[in-house]
């Protein structure tokens, strides 16, 4: 990781920089305190002369006098106690991290002065912020900013476990962006597995099947959209047991699609720009696996991933088809441009029926129908029962991925019906509420198993720095997963 931590609850470290959290209360602990008194006052006058009030990741630069050993102090604003979250300390070092990269800082001294559980989840939380704003993408030109901060805390605060996990899940978030912003040309179905090293390195089991594989296992649906590519499809399974861990895996199923051209419906030229990003499903499940892994995470985990390439050439499957699935259900394909509910139908059926999950859950960048629907704001949710809808919508205001429940209802199923086939692959019109019957069509594949399906298009890439990502891949799925796991899952 770009950003090394290391801490002291000795003599405050001689430091260029020191970093001052403060809430909108602007009380000073004990350290801080010290460090006031050192600087004659300084701090204080500095910011009354600036009308600081603390606001969320808001940073007030104080030149520090010569009477200290640092040149330069950084106050930074936490907003009010009452709102201060771990997701709001996680903003707020994603804040410290940008001002500081603004600066051309390299390295830090924070100074924490809490005490408890509740301070160490707050510093693990901000630290891990600090970690998500450092990110750099893999192809943006720039080495990796290395960044060194230190903890100068006024007790022995009892935060090493609130660390690691965070930063285990920072390494989660990296991978997924890092996988995300690969283009089409770095980052297809024939070298996909060799991103997979961290994982392996975490201790996840990896199986990659082939084109020739899937054939003999009868998984269709996934050679179908790969057909119109030079570069054949692949299933890759991922798991994750530790000794002691439940006899029944939770499932996560990922859409790995690494481009979308729409196949024989082929996509416009602006539409097709992000479609680098059509794999942020897949990226979500290995992102949140390998923080799993890295935590030392009690929970037993399976990721199945449909990874493929949606091209259009003279072996493209067509409008019209119908294709067998692994399942054996038969499916009249409607549009080649919805494919990642033909690449679900084969690995939710696969996740199912050979891994008898506990629970599956799914992410895919599915259908434009809910961007249309929720903005930008939420992604959509579905679920076969209100208990595990209200876990991950929980999870996800946890940790700033947000989702709002949408209808799994028998009725979108009548739009399926074909006397040609199983299941049609979409409704007649392919504007009517896309999203529900894109769900309907895929739970006719979980073999009845306890599911929710989230549909994250329109958050995988961010046009623009968000609170908690920078432009590009945003990793987003990986904190709300491993939230969810950790919290939930095994509880």
């Amino acid at each position: 990781m770009p950003v090394t931590v290391s801490r002291s609850t000795g003599p405050m470290p001689d430091t260029r920089v020191v970093i001052l959290p403060l809430t909108a209360a602007l009380a000073l602990g004990p350290r801080a305190a010290a460090l006031e008194a050192a600087s004659k006052g300084a701090i204080r006058r500095a910011l009354d002369a600036a009308r600081f009030k603390a606001a969320e990741g808001a940073c007030l630069d104080i030149l520090a006098p010569q009477r200290l050993a640092s040149a330069r102090i950084i106050v930074l604003g936490l907003g009010a106690p009452e709102a201060l979250t771990p997701l709001a300390a996680t903003r707020a070092g994603v804040a410290l991290a940008r001002h500081l990269e603004a600066l051309g800082e390299e390295a830090a001294t924070l100074v924490q002065d809490g005490d408890g559980p509740e301070a160490a989840e707050l510093l693990a939380a901000l630290v891990h912020g600090v970690r998500l704003g450092n990110y750099r993408a893999p192809l943006m030109g720039r080495a990796d900013r290395p960044f060194t901060l230190q903890l100068a805390l006024a007790t022995d605060l009892e935060a090493d476990a609130a660390l690691a996990r965070m930063e285990a899940l920072a390494e989660g978030v990296t991978l997924a962006r890092d996988l995300v912003n690969f283009p089409a040309s770095h980052l297809h179905p024939d070298n996909f597995a060799d991103h997979l090293g961290p994982l392996a390195a975490a201790g996840i089991a990896i199986e990659v099947m082939d084109a020739d594989e899937l054939a003999r296992l009868g998984m269709n649906a996934v050679l179908a959209v790969g057909m119109g590519s030079a570069r054949k499809p692949r299933v890759i399974t991922l798991r994750y047991r530790p000794e002691g861990s439940p006899e029944a895996p939770v499932a996560l199923v990922g859409k790995g699609i690494c481009f979308d051209a729409g196949g024989l419906c082929i996509k416009s030229g602006p539409q097709m720009f992000g479609m680098r990003a059509d794999m942020s499903g897949a990226a979500a499940v290995i992102g949140a696996m390998l923080a799993l892994a890295r935590q030392g995470s009690r929970e037993h985990v399976v990721g199945v991933l449909g990874i493929a390439e949606n091209l259009l050439s003279g072996s493209s499957y067509k409008p019209g088809d119908i294709v067998t699935t692994l399942s054996g259900k038969t499916v009249e394909v409607y549009d080649t441009d919805c494919e990642g509910r033909m690449v679900l139908a084969d690995i939710l059926y696969l996740a199912a029926s050979r891994h008898k999950p506990r629970v599956i859950v799914d992410l895919a960048t599915l259908t434009y129908s809910v961007m249309q629907g929720l903005g930008h704001v939420f992604a959509g949710l579905f679920a076969t029962d209100d208990d595990l809808a209200a876990e991950l919508l929980a999870a996800g205001e946890s940790v700033g991925e947000r989702f709002w429940r949408l209808p799994l209802d028998p009725a979108y199923e009548v739009e399926l019906r074909t006397p040609l086939a199983d299941l049609r692959q979409h409704a007649a019109d392919l504007h009517d509420g896309d999203a529900p019957h894109a769900a309907a069509f895929l739970r006719q594949f979980t073999c009845g198993c306890r599911w929710a399906h989230l549909d994250i298009a329109g958050k995988e890439l961010a046009e623009k720095d968000l609170p908690l990502a920078r432009r590009g891949g945003t990793g987003f799925g990986v904190r709300l997963l491993e939230e969810w796991i950790t919290e939930v899952a095994q509880a």
